[in-house]
């Protein structure tokens, strides 16, 4: 099993923002585990949490998400403008033992 993180540090005041914007925009998604904002340690810290079998299943979702469907359609319109909420980012992926 395979834990995603996917981790952004939120420009001051959109922290929430932008983890309300994960929740929605990912509702739909069988991976999604959580989406987490910061009680103590750096500020505006947003982390979206995902699952997988393995590396291949993230892989290949990594892919779907790439292609030109409705969903993703749907989604990128959603997601328009979401760059500006934050100030850097980045990915952690751990096995599950």
């Amino acid at each position: 099993m395979i834990l995603v993180h996917d981790i952004f540090i939120a420009k001051p005041g959109n922290g929430s923002k932008l983890a309300k914007l994960f929740k929605e925009v990912m509702s739909e998604s069988k991976e999604l585990v959580n989406v987490m904002t910061d009680v103590t340690g750096q500020f505006n810290k947003v982390v979206v949490v995902t699952k997988f079998d393995n590396l291949t299943a993230y892989e290949n979702n990594w892919e779907e998400m790439q292609k030109d469907t409705a969903l993703m359609e749907k989604m990128n319109k959603k997601m328009a403008g979401y760059h500006e909420m934050y100030l850097t980012g980045s990915r952690e992926i751990y096995q599950i033992w």
